[in-house]
């Protein structure tokens, strides 16, 4: 006995229909099992790892926001500070400067009182030397006048008279 399966693909019988079914669900359970749940759970792996690293790169271009904060900041401060050192360095070479102006007024104010004192001292010896030559000059005149011995008051004033008029040619 042979048994022919009346096989059509047009018409599935009840029991085609079940199998396929069974073997539909075990299919299915199996690929869940080692597919869909390593599947969903790489796509979860994924989407935590994408998750991390938009956060990460958040947090980087917080950093960097932060950095170029700081780094504004300390521009601004060394700016102000080159500016400081500047204005520093100015006024240190203004005061040299108007020292110097003072040392050189004072020196030069040093100069002149002792070209004054100078002046006033060769002044002096000169006018001590003038009346020493008004003494000799006196002298010489006594001494010649003494020598004459001149016998009136007239002849002695011509005389004198005549010596003065001497000494001022010379």
């Amino acid at each position: 006995m042979i048994f022919l399966i009346d096989f059509t693909p047009i018409k599935p019988d009840f029991g085609l229909i079940f199998w396929t079914t069974i073997i539909f669900l075990i299919f299915w359970l199996m690929i869940g099992k080692f597919a869909f749940r390593p599947i969903a759970a790489a796509l979860k792996k994924r989407e935590s790892d994408i998750q991390g690293s938009l956060d990460e790169a958040k947090r980087v271009r917080q950093e960097m926001a932060n950095l170029k904060a700081e780094n504004e900041e300390l521009l601004v401060q060394a700016r102000e500070e080159r500016a400081h050192i500047l204005k520093e360095a100015k006024e240190a070479g203004n005061r040299l400067v108007e020292e110097a102006k003072g040392k050189a007024k004072v020196e030069a104010q040093k100069i002149v009182a002792d070209a004054k004192e100078q002046i006033e001292h060769q002044k002096m010896a000169a006018i001590t030397d003038l009346k020493n030559q008004v003494g000799a000059f006196s002298i010489q005149i006594a001494e010649k006048v003494i020598r004459r011995e001149l016998s009136s008051n007239k002849e002695q004033e011509t005389f004198v008279n005549d010596l003065v008029k001497e000494i001022k040619l010379n």
